[in-house]
């Protein structure tokens, strides 16, 4: 009998260290060249959020930096000449090589994976094509051996390999967005797409019982009464000049949600205009050690989509939508460009955690409060970026102008 109850407490000790060290934010090492991608990425990611934010109106918006990147990236591998010059610049990768981005692609999405069990992660590639259409095996190989690509070929006059492509898309985001793809026409002759979905439950649960209507400040001089949670603990935050940052952890640390709430003498405008990779490294080394506050933060779920057209070519890749596009990596005899880029999100934030989801398609064409105050009150539009902690690789960045 005593050793049932000896061996019952050495089990009962390992799994509660176990769980100890499960609690713990695991380092994430990945190399130089990898790092300067990511640093590539968010950049590209806060310049995207720009022009988007532009057009938005008062709505509220949400991409991924991550997916759009990823399958641009993937389009990338088919490019050359002015087209491939384009993309560099625009994606910010000028000084490194094609293998480097796509190697940096690879090393991080492993990592982002694998490192923390409590939250549920996944990223997903795919690559269909008209099945009378000849593609370079090279580019295929790529996007196969770095992005994990499932490449099919498929009959587009049948109108079912539509529903095939949204079936993929619908079961890579457990199902919160449902298609990306409309129709398919006759001048299409690739969809390369990139999902993500992410569910993190918070660190340090909001209590339902907590939950109260409060009043929400919108832009326009009005209030809204929205649900609003509540929670006192520690938090790591920073008080800068135009805004204050609140980080909440998910899961054992790795991820978390940054909130940037512009000040009463400042606007969110004019917080996403000042956003970039220097000043958000310079945030993410200011954020203190975790203090106590007492938090107050409003329930919100959205979805968005836009193309992206307008803003990608805003930013410089004008040149892989026009008809002097290159992407003889693709097809040997050229006459491709990019015809659209759709790129959707959904977001679901609760007294639990956090459930989202981003898919990128592109589509190939022929061409024809202050310092020291103990309470934290997200009560007017703010700013979001759900990341991760040692890479700063930021996974969705958004704006709320209305929770409700």
């Amino acid at each position: 009998m005593r050793n049932i109850i000896l061996l019952f407490v050495i089990l009962s000790f390992s799994s509660c260290q176990k769980e100890k060290i499960q609690k713990d934010p695991i380092p994430i090492v990945i190399s130089e060249k990898a790092q300067e991608v990511l640093n590539a990425s968010n950049q590209f990611g806060f310049e995207i959020l720009q022009k988007a934010f532009e057009e938005s109106g008062d709505n509220n918006l949400m991409i991924s930096p991550l997916s759009i990147t990823q399958a641009l990236s993937m389009t990338y591998n088919g490019a050359d000449g002015e087209t491939k010059t384009a993309f560099e610049n625009v994606l910010h990768f000028t000084g490194q090589t094609a293998d480097e981005v796509n190697q940096a692609a690879l090393d991080l999405t492993t990592a982002l994976l694998e490192v923390d069990s409590k939250v549920d992660i996944k990223i997903a590639n795919s690559i269909w094509y008209r099945e009378d259409f000849s593609v370079e095996q090279d580019f295929i190989n790529a996007n196969q051996t770095y992005y994990d690509a499932e490449v099919s070929d498929l009959d587009f006059n049948n109108p079912a390999s539509k529903d095939i492509i949204n079936n993929w898309v619908d079961e890579k985001t457990n199902h919160k967005i449902e298609k990306i793809v409309d129709n398919i026409s006759g001048d299409d002759i690739m969809f390369l797409i990139n999902a993500i979905y992410f569910k993190g439950g918070w660190k340090t649960e909001f209590e339902s019982k907590n939950t109260k209507d409060k009043p929400f400040y919108l832009n326009d001089g009005t209030t809204k009464n929205v649900e609003t949670m509540y929670v006192e603990n520690d938090f790591s935050v920073s008080y800068e000049e135009t805004f204050s940052a609140i980080e909440l952890p998910y899961g054992q640390g790795n991820y978390s949600m940054l909130i940037l709430l512009p000040n009463d003498e400042s606007s969110l405008s004019e917080l996403v205009s000042q956003l970039d990779n220097q000043n958000w490294n310079e945030l993410i080394q200011k954020m203190s050690v975790p203090i106590s506050r007492n938090l107050w933060m409003p329930k919100f779920k959205f979805e968005y989509e836009n193309s992206l057209k307008d803003e990608l070519i805003d930013l410089g890749l004008g040149n892989a939508f026009s008809d002097y596009a290159d992407f003889t990596g693709i097809n040997k005899d050229g006459g491709l460009n990019i015809s659209r880029v759709k790129h959707k999100t959904f977001i679901e934030v609760n007294e639990e955690g956090t459930e989202a989801a981003a898919v990128t398609s592109v589509v190939v064409g022929v061409t024809s409060a202050g310092p020291g105050m103990n309470l934290f009150a997200i009560d007017h539009p703010f700013l979001f970026v759900i990341k991760e902690k040692y890479t700063n690789a930021i996974l969705f960045v958004g704006t709320v102008t209305d929770p409700s």
